[in-house]
């Protein structure tokens, strides 16, 4: 080797070095050992409110497309936004709960967020600590400053960058659906002023942001693999379809097209998805892209529909609604909001419904438990569903717990939500849980 190949090899190694040494210093400064952003508060029942009037007042199916809207969103709306993406997506805290939180403060002209999330043990653990501070434009908003833990990031690399960090975590289609859809955001005391127009098939195009191909695949074998069974079932008697007729069969295709437990949850999950439109009278498959066409599924029995079965738990025909429900919504990663969602239910029935249900809570309780187990040990729920179960692996005896109580009744017998009558009849019904071994471990 001569003088000048061994200058060029030694400047390269000592390059390399250099590199090597200049990303471990970028981690250690960049990775800390906890969070900055305190865990955000659980889901409310006015935080669920709140996003169901955001909802009702921006439904794309009563919205002309093209059409410049205006939706006003609060610090607190923003956090739970974040935060359940976090849940929901998993991004680099594997799933973990609680594996993002978030603080957002909004002031004229400007946006400081500030967010935590928990690095999975085989990435070093730890945290990564993010503040990016967002300043308005005429159109998006452009990042001012971005620090990672202790490590300051210029803006110009941030904004390079965030595709990327999207890919990462999930959310590239979410971000260009959102370039698409939004022309400008605006940033107030306190609020955030969001200009946007909805494109035309705007269901179409939410499906295909929230749900990749392969996804809405999987949910289009599924649904149409609970249609076949849905039309094999025999005759129905009086006494309806018990949800294990099909909640069995489907977890035991849900087993035979997973792999590992990564697969096994993706499977589960959608599973769950196709089983609760199905409670709630829905078809799943309109709401999808056709696949079909592009190769990604076999043409067999596609075009199968029967009238939904009348499904029972218990004797009961709303069991089943807010079980699978439930579970559909904690298998997605949300726990806590399935939650949130069950008891604003009850309080609105409460309010103007059939009364408030500790039963219905059970059974909402029941599900998420059943939803956190499909995520959390996907294969082994699949070999315990296969093997058979009744409706009382499922739901403990509940009927004995009041029902039926509107709000005045409510308030002078248990105090309102939170109070401590209320709480103890919530502690008795996750004791009657924890006696289910199928639902001991989804807490």
């Amino acid at each position: 080797m001569t003088r000048a190949a061994r200058r060029a090899l030694a400047a390269t190694a000592l390059l390399g070095g250099l590199l090597a040494l200049c990303l471990a210093a970028a981690l250690w400064l960049a990775v800390e050992p906890s969070p900055r952003v305190a865990m955000t508060s659980s889901v409310s029942v006015d935080d669920i409110d709140r996003a169901r009037q955001v909802l009702q007042r921006n439904d794309p199916r009563h919205a002309l497309p093209g059409i410049t809207r205006a939706v006003l969103l609060s610090q607190r709306d923003l956090e739970l936004l974040i935060h359940q993406a976090g849940q929901r997506f998993g991004g680099l805290g594997g799933g973990v709960a609680g594996s993002m939180r978030a603080r957002v403060r909004l002031q004229p002209g400007l946006a400081v967020v500030d967010a935590s999330l928990r690095l999975p043990p085989q990435l070093w653990g730890g945290w990564l600590n993010l503040q990016a501070v967002l300043r308005e434009t005429d159109a998006l908003p452009t990042v001012q400053r971005l620090r990672i833990g202790r490590l300051p990031v210029p803006a110009w690399l941030a904004a390079a960058a965030l595709p990327r960090l999207l890919g990462v975590l999930n959310l590239r289609a979410q971000g260009e659906l959102a370039q698409r859809l939004v022309s400008r955001v605006g940033f107030r005391s306190q609020q955030l002023v969001l200009a946007y127009a909805w494109p035309d098939n705007p269901q179409q195009a939410i499906t295909d942001s929230l749900l990749p191909v392969d996804e809405q695949a999987r949910l289009r074998h599924h649904a149409e693999h609970l249609a076949t069974l849905v039309a094999d079932l025999p005759r129905q008697g009086a006494a309806g379809v018990s949800i294990t007729q099909l909640l069995v069969p489907m977890f035991q295709a849900a087993a035979a097209r997973s792999n590992d437990a990564a697969s096994g949850a993706l499977e589960n999950r959608a599973a769950l998805v196709a089983l609760a439109f199905l409670a709630h009278g829905q078809r799943l498959v309109p709401l999808l892209a056709p696949v079909q066409a592009a190769g990604l599924l076999p043409a067999k029995r596609s075009a199968v529909r029967s009238a939904a079965p009348d499904l029972r738990l218990r004797g009961r025909p709303d069991f089943p609604q807010h079980l699978l429900v439930s579970a559909a919504l904690a298998a997605e990663g949300g726990g806590p909001l399935a939650d949130a969602i069950g008891l604003y239910k009850e309080v609105a029935d409460a309010r103007q419904g059939s009364g408030f249900s500790f039963q219905d809570l059970a059974a909402d309780r029941a599900g998420t438990r059943l939803g956190l187990r499909a995520r959390q040990d996907p294969q082994g729920l699949q070999q315990r569903l296969a093997a058979g179960v009744s409706e009382a692996d499922l739901m403990p005896d509940v009927s004995d717990l009041p029902e039926y109580m509107h709000a005045a009744e409510f308030k002078r017998r248990f105090g309102g939500v939170g109070a401590p009558a209320y709480r103890a009849v919530l502690q008795d019904i996750e004791a009657r849980l924890d006696k289910l071994p199928l639902l001991a471990a989804g807490r």
